[in-house]
């Protein structure tokens, strides 16, 4: 797919939409030699100690979580609608057991700027490089639904990643 740079700050996007019901699929690992995917629906973007900055959470069971854990960056990509069956394929199934880039048809490319690749099938690329993590602590759960999301007690890690790169379709860029 034909992707143009694009600037944090002309970035276009419902990002509600995007988390929720598009999704982004995760890589973490370097590539060409040894990374993980997997979807993702929970996480932003946003502007951090000056910086922009992408937050992701995954449980310390995925496959993903050793890849992101020993790797200095990841990358988020979205695709277009008619990859929606392989983003939901990716979310349920475990790269312990099965290459799921080579089940969906995805094809790895490299980044400009991270170790873990993006996919020439995506729309958007955002390439972060990990600035810090913490896990989620029960005991600051404010609201009362929160915790129906860990019956088993296995909180997610949160990940934040500065934005080094951004390359996407132009629909995603609005001029300055």
């Amino acid at each position: 797919m034909k992707r143009i740079d694009i600037p944090y700050d002309t970035l276009s996007m419902n990002v509600f939409k995007t988390w929720e019901t598009q999704w982004l699929l995760l890589c973490a690992g370097e590539h060409p030699e040894s990374f993980n995917i997997m979807t993702v629906a929970w996480g932003g973007f946003g502007v951090l100690w000056a910086r922009p900055v992408a937050f992701i959470f995954v449980r310390p069971e995925r496959y993903t979580y050793k890849f992101i854990e020993s790797h200095d960056s990841f990358t988020l990509s979205a695709f277009p609608e008619e990859h929606k069956d392989k983003l939901s394929f990716c979310g349920k199934r475990t790269g312990r057991d099965t290459d799921k880039v080579k089940e969906c048809g995805f094809s790895p490319i490299p980044s400009r700027k991270v170790k873990a690749p993006g996919f020439d099938e995506a729309e958007l690329i955002v390439e972060c490089r990990k600035v810090y993590f913490s896990d989620l602590v029960p005991k600051n759960f404010l609201a009362e639904y929160i915790p129906a999301n860990y019956p088993t007690r296995n909180y997610h890690r949160i990940y934040i990643g500065e934005v080094l790169a951004i390359s996407g379709s132009p629909r995603f860029s609005v001029p300055q």
